[in-house]
């Protein structure tokens, strides 16, 4: 696969995420849900931290901090990409890193910019380019709103182990199209971990290298 074409792929994961994102900051409230089918919903939150709703400790540079940290590592990641289209590296290989690139820099253009091109969500509507936004640069919130709960407030029997008698729900997380790429991209690499991993002259990927190019 050619970086070309690698790039190219990560503009339309960006360009969707971002129009997604845009779409659901202007049009709904902090916390507002609409139920599109039992187990797929789609929920407006706003992720200040890490994956799961972590954060980075003040005394370690908070918000500020994970934003930096995000940028650097993303540099890695175009590097990672750069050096395996230029070595020829399996098609598995290029894809999963264009598709983690691709959410990476999805999330990071939230915590770099939405703080201070977007008023407050809370209560009202968003505003683009607003006149009074909510935060600073690199302090930008992460837009969440894909929420698929395919069981939902479930209780376990009493008889098991540990939980027994608590509810729960699978899956409960609110995510976006930028975390989706992210897990696909990964999920490629471990279930494709042998082609993905092998040297380049010593693979046989010609049927997916074909599909892709």
């Amino acid at each position: 696969m050619s970086l070309r074409k690698a790039y190219l792929l990560i503009f339309i994961l960006l360009l969707v995420d971002q129009v997604v994102k845009i779409y659901i900051k202007t049009n709904f409230v902090l916390e507002q849900e609409v139920r599109v089918f039992d187990w797929f919903r789609i929920v407006f939150i706003e992720n200040e931290g890490m994956a799961w709703g972590t954060k980075i400790p003040n005394w370690l540079g908070g918000k500020l901090a994970l934003t930096l940290f995000r940028l650097l590592a993303v540099t890695a990641i175009g590097f990672w990409l750069w050096d395996s289209v230029q070595k020829k590296y399996s098609n598995y290989l290029i894809v999963s890193i264009a598709l983690i690139m691709a959410g990476a820099v999805g999330n990071i253009i939230d915590s770099v910019f939405y703080g201070v091109i977007f008023s407050d969500s809370h209560g009202q509507l968003a505003t683009l380019f607003a006149d009074q936004p909510y935060g600073t640069w690199f302090h930008g919130k992460v837009v969440d709103m894909l929420y698929f709960p395919f069981i939902e407030n479930y209780t376990l029997p009493d008889s098991f182990p540990i939980w027994g008698g608590k509810t729960f729900t699978f899956f409960n997380a609110i995510f976006n199209i930028a975390d989706m790429a992210i897990s696909t991209g990964v999920g490629i690499l471990i279930v494709f971990n042998k082609k993905a991993f092998a040297q380049p002259y010593d693979r046989e990927d010609t049927v997916f290298k074909n599909n892709l190019e």
